[in-house]
């Protein structure tokens, strides 16, 4: 039963994205590229955490 629970989940949630992207195009490209924009934040981060460990915690 759960699954079926996931798969109508993913199915409106396909369907709102896709509503989204039809009615307003510009919305979407700004969610888009808020989007990546979180993914090259968390990435860079990540980066100098790495750095910092490399160089001893200092």
């Amino acid at each position: 039963m759960a699954m079926q629970g996931k798969k109508v989940a993913v199915y409106v949630a396909v369907v709102f994205v896709l509503y989204v992207i039809i009615t307003d195009p510009a919305k979407a490209a700004e969610y888009v590229q808020i989007g990546f924009e979180g993914i090259s934040n968390a990435a860079q981060a990540i980066g100098d955490f790495m750095t910092w460990i490399a160089n001893g915690g200092k």
